[in-house]
């Protein structure tokens, strides 16, 4: 798919991977539409890229379904959905306070998972209902999971089953949605530097921080989530598949 043109929503756009993706797709010719909890930073992206912002929490169902739909309506159904907002809570399942309460566990589930799903259900059935290119493609939709769905570390057990979760649902959604003409993608990043793990609490941080992929020796930078977004766009071939943007770098049992 040709980017030039096309309708673009990226979800979590107002930092980190988002943001980088938002300028990225913009620059390619996007028409972009920035989806995020950051009232601020939507619109200071928004205005950066010429596009559109919706302020929207993806862990309120009936908010989120409202900012997407009403997105639909004013700029059009997209070609491109590009989700990027997730959290990463950390928390031990037995500690010296007890158990890991539900509601910590089921906060982390519905943004990164759930939230994730209901983004992706709705703009495919707008998706479903567009013209096929010349290609026969009608959208593309790119989420985004974590090298924590297949090896978390000690107390990531929430951020692993939600990103395990989004992985997981892959391929499923790419069979079902390939009869019209939609490709379905996950990257799974590791080490980035981004707003999550920059805002991690300070031991935590300096930990992950030394951990070192075999190369790069580096954490990632965002522009290269954004590079990997628009080599999936454009390669019709990529399909139902996790992406690992890691370095190589497998994660220790723990911090």
């Amino acid at each position: 798919m040709q980017i030039k043109g096309q309708v673009a929503f990226v979800v979590g756009g107002a930092s980190g991977l988002g943001q980088a993706t938002a300028r990225r797709l913009a620059a390619e010719g996007a028409r972009i539409v920035v989806f995020d909890r950051d009232n601020q930073g939507v619109a200071r992206i928004a205005d950066e890229v010429g596009g559109h912002g919706v302020a929207c929490d993806i862990a309120d169902d009936v908010g989120c379904e409202n900012a997407i739909n009403g997105a639909i309506n004013r700029v059009g159904p997209p070609r491109i959905l590009v989700n990027c907002a997730g959290v990463g809570d950390p928390g031990s399942t037995v500690g010296r306070g007890g158990p890991l309460q539900i509601a910590e566990f089921r906060k982390v589930i519905n943004i990164n998972l759930v939230g994730t799903f209901n983004c992706l259900r709705l703009c495919a059935q707008a998706m479903s209902a567009l013209p096929a290119l010349d290609t026969g493609e009608r959208g593309v939709i790119i989420n985004t999971s974590s090298i924590a769905a297949v090896e978390g570390m000690m107390g990531q057990v929430a951020y692993s089953a939600s990103k395990g979760g989004v992985a997981a649902m892959t391929l499923p959604l790419a069979r079902e949605l390939g009869r019209f003409g939609i490709r379905v993608l996950d990257i799974a990043p590791g080490l980035f530097e981004t707003p999550m793990t920059l805002n991690l609490p300070e031991k935590s941080r300096e930990v992950v921080f030394a951990m070192k992929p075999p190369f790069p020796t580096r954490p990632g930078d965002p522009a290269e989530y954004a590079a990997l977004v628009v080599a999936i766009v454009t390669n019709p071939m990529l399909n139902g598949t996790m992406l690992r943007l890691d370095g190589a770098l497998r994660a220790p049992p723990r911090y």
